[in-house]
């Protein structure tokens, strides 16, 4: 009988080179940047032109931090009319807009202001019909959407109101299945997605709801539920990912990093968070996801903390 063990050892060392490339893909990892130049934590985050815009804060500092996503560098623009937390924010048209949020304490607002980086000025808009804070607002087809939130007292609001920035108009939409605050909301593949959020403003009422909203239809269906359930968390957008960030409870803050892609409804974990953090935000920058600011501890801590997950 011919000995066929040298040809298992050559099908084998074939089999371990074909591997290699996959075996030696590297992890993302997280890296420390460019602290913000102030502390902040309950803000509104959104990237517009290769910047990133951080905007209010829950301890009433009003001033536009301004962070450059390729030299990585901070710079300060206008600032706000007056002090704002928990509000939501989305880029469109060369424009900020930012929704709502927390004012004089803990009045939840309507107010729509515009920034226009190269005016370095603040205008105002249209309001929501439904004045709200701590919900989610994205875009789709040069609309934004503004999902979820709380109204004053902390009630939840099931609003999901759409924002034409040509028009300077709202119009209504299906409303938030699970009405919920301090959600992630991003638009993807044509899609709006929601995960996670809170009770009535309760960090320890934490859910790990997913629901996904069509346009065409004008629906929403349940999808994989998040594997951590937390709230006040950061989220962007990643290939075919939404990824959420952080987090906290009432106890803790999350370290938590986890990826769900729509097309296959199902979620993966990726590199921990290094400082674990809430009310902060993400934007992606050439297959990089950026997080900045936020609290380090739950409730009203707050940080310039800037780390990047990098490939």
């Amino acid at each position: 009988m011919p000995n066929r063990f040298p040809n298992r050892l050559a099908a084998l060392a074939a089999a371990c080179l074909l591997a290699a490339p996959v075996l030696a893909q590297e992890a993302p990892r997280w890296r420390p940047a460019a602290s913000a130049p102030a502390p902040r934590s309950e803000v509104a985050v959104a990237a517009l032109d290769g910047r990133a815009y951080v905007i209010g804060d829950y301890n009433g500092a009003t001033e536009l931090l301004v962070f450059d996503l390729a030299g990585e560098r901070w710079s300060r623009a206008a600032p706000l009319p007056h002090p704002v937390h928990h509000a939501m924010a989305a880029a469109q048209g060369g424009r900020i807009y930012l929704f709502g949020g927390y004012v004089n304490g803990w009045s939840a607002s309507g107010e729509v202001l515009a920034y226009d980086p190269a005016a370095d000025a603040w205008t105002r808009r249209a309001p929501m019909p439904t004045p709200r804070a701590a919900g989610g607002a994205a875009v789709i087809d040069g609309r934004i959407h503004v999902v979820g939130g709380s109204a004053s007292g902390g009630t939840n609001s099931p609003a999901h109101e759409i924002y034409d920035p040509g028009s300077d108009r709202w119009s209504p939409a299906s409303p938030l299945s699970t009405p919920r605050d301090h959600l992630a909301v991003q638009a993807i593949a044509g899609r709006i997605v929601a995960i996670g959020g809170r009770r009535d403003g309760e960090p320890d009422r934490n859910l790990d709801a997913t629901e996904i909203y069509d346009p065409a239809t004008d629906r929403w269906r349940a999808g994989a539920p998040l594997p951590t359930a937390r709230s006040g968390t950061a989220s962007a957008v990643l290939g075919n990912e939404v990824v959420v960030i952080g987090g906290e409870s009432g106890s803790r803050t999350f370290a938590a990093v986890e990826a769900y892609d729509p097309r296959t409804d199902s979620w993966r974990a990726l590199a921990k968070l290094p400082t674990p953090r809430h009310g902060f935000g993400a934007v992606t920058w050439e297959g990089r996801i950026v997080t900045l600011t936020g609290s380090p501890r739950p409730g009203g801590d707050r940080s310039g903390t800037v780390e990047v997950l990098a490939p």
